[in-house]
C-alpha cells in the first residue's frame, strides 16, 4: 500500500514542503516517484517518518537524527526502547499531574498538605541502574542519602534553582552571545558550582576529575536527549544544548 505526499502530511500533522525537506537532505526518500512527478511512501517510509518525528519531539536535531537511523538497529527494536522511554515518561508525567492536582485542592481548601504526595512522579531514583553504572554504587547511594535527607522545601528550592539555571542557559542561547563571552562563562561557573553541590558526583568529591566529568556531560547534554531536552529553543532544535556544552567546554579549559 502506498500513500500520497498530501495524505502522509496530513496523517502526520506536517507538510509537503517538509517532507521534501527530509528528501533533499536523505532523511526520507518517497518510496516510488510517478511518471508525474507525485512522491509516493510504503509501509517502511512511515515508519522511518515516525522514527523521524518521535525524535524531532525530544529536540534532537536533523542531523543527529540521521546518525540515529543509520545506526545498526531494527526498526522494531528502536521502536520498542522508544515506546519503553514514552510510558515510563507517562507514568512519570501523570504522577507528576496528580501530585500537583492535590498541592492545588490542598491549596483552596485550606487542607494541611502531604509532603509524601508534593514530590510524587518526581523520583530520581529511575536513574539509579544508570548512574550506577556511570559513577559506581557508592556515588548513587550519596547522592540518594543526600536527596531523601532534604526536607521538602529544600528539594522545592533545588528543583526550581535547577529549572531557573536551564532557563537563564537557554535565555543566553537565544541571545546570540558567544559561549566564550563574559555572560555564557557566569552561567558556566554557576553550572559548575550547582554540580558541585551535588554529593556523590564527581565533581563533588575531592580530587575528583571535575574537568573530565563536566566535560562529559558537556558532551552528553547534545548526545542524550533527555539532557538536551532541559535547554531546547523555541524551536525545539539542539542549538540550546550546543551552546551550553561549548560554554562548559569553554570554562573547564580555563578554569578546571
Amino acid at each position: 500500500m502506498e500513500w500520497s505526499i498530501q495524505q502522509i502530511a496530513r496523517l502526520a500533522g506536517t507538510t509537503s514542503r517538509t517532507l521534501r525537506h527530509y528528501d533533499a537532505i536523505g532523511l526520507l526518500s518517497p518510496s516510488r516517484i510517478g511518471a508525474n512527478g507525485y512522491r509516493h511512501y510504503d509501509g517502511d517510509a512511515l515508519v522511518r517518518l515516525q522514527r523521524i518525528l518521535l525524535l524531532r519531539e525530544l529536540g534532537i536535531g536533523l542531523p543527529q537524527i540521521a546518525e540515529v537511523l543509520e545506526r545498526r538497529t531494527s526498526p522494531e527494536d528502536a521502536l520498542r526502547v522508544h515506546l519503553e522511554w514514552l510510558r515510563r515518561e507517562r507514568e512519570r508525567t501523570s504522577r507528576q499531574i496528580a501530585s500537583v492536582e492535590a498541592t492545588i485542592a490542598s491549596l483552596e481548601g485550606g487542607e494541611q498538605m502531604m509532603a509524601e504526595k508534593m514530590f510524587d512522579g518526581f523520583d530520581h531514583s529511575r536513574h539509579r541502574e544508570e548512574v550506577e553504572q556511570r559513577w559506581g554504587a557508592d556515588a548513587y547511594a550519596r547522592g540518594d542519602s543526600w536527596w531523601r535527607g532534604m526536607k521538602p522545601d529544600q528539594k522545592a528550592q533545588w528543583q526550581e534553582n535547577a529549572a531557573q539555571l536551564a532557563r537563564d542557559w537557554v535565555a543566553a542561547a537565544e541571545s546570540g552571545v558567544d559561549p566564550g563571552s563574559p555572560e555564557a562563562q557566569d552561567l558556566a561557573g554557576r553550572h559548575v558550582q550547582w554540580l558541585t553541590g551535588i554529593p556523590g558526583t564527581p565533581a563533588a568529591e575531592p580530587g575528583g576529575d571535575v574537568k573530565g566529568y563536566v566535560a562529559g556531560l558537556a558532551d552528553m547534554y547534545v548526545a542524550d536527549p533527555r539532557f538536551g531536552a532541559n535547554y531546547a529553543t523555541a524551536d525545539g532544535g539542539t542549538e540550546g544544548a550546543e551552546f551550553v556544552r561549548d560554554a562548559l567546554r569553554v570554562y573547564a579549559e580555563a578554569h578546571l
